[in-house]
């Protein structure tokens, strides 16, 4: 494992479940992610499942606002998704994310996830930053 970055998936769910999330700061506004394919992640034709990428992306792209947003919490809006490549068991998939803005209650990002140095899927996103409890 890669110390520069750190296992974000610690409680129970849904990503936890389908093998965990590795984050790391890049900038102020810059994050990267990575996890890797294993068999449960894949569709009939073999290759990594659009819905797990999805998630992928969900998931380190939201934890990039929630780290914008000075670990408010935050939840997904709008996540705009374009599929372009394919991956496939044992390969590492790297998430990178750069926030384009950050308002009072939003944040818009864009996000791209790799493989072997070719792009899988793209994503832009917009996250709305909820009201910490008092």
């Amino acid at each position: 494992m890669d110390n520069n970055y750190e296992q974000i998936s610690k409680k129970p769910g849904f990503i936890k479940h389908n093998g965990g999330l590795l984050f790391r700061n890049v900038s102020e506004n810059e994050f990267e992610f990575k996890s890797i394919v294993n068999e449960n992640h894949l569709n009939n034709l073999g290759i990594t499942h659009g819905g797990y990428l999805a998630a992928l992306i969900d998931a380190g792209a939201g934890t990039s606002a929630h780290r914008v947003a000075d670990n408010v919490p935050c939840v997904t809006i709008s996540l705009d998704l374009k599929f372009i490549g394919a991956s496939k068991v044992g390969d590492e998939i790297i998430g990178k994310t750069k926030i384009l803005k950050k308002t009072n209650t939003l944040i818009f990002l864009f996000c791209e996830l790799s493989c072997n140095n070719k792009i899988l899927a793209s994503a832009s996103g917009i996250w709305k930053m909820l009201k910490a409890k008092s």
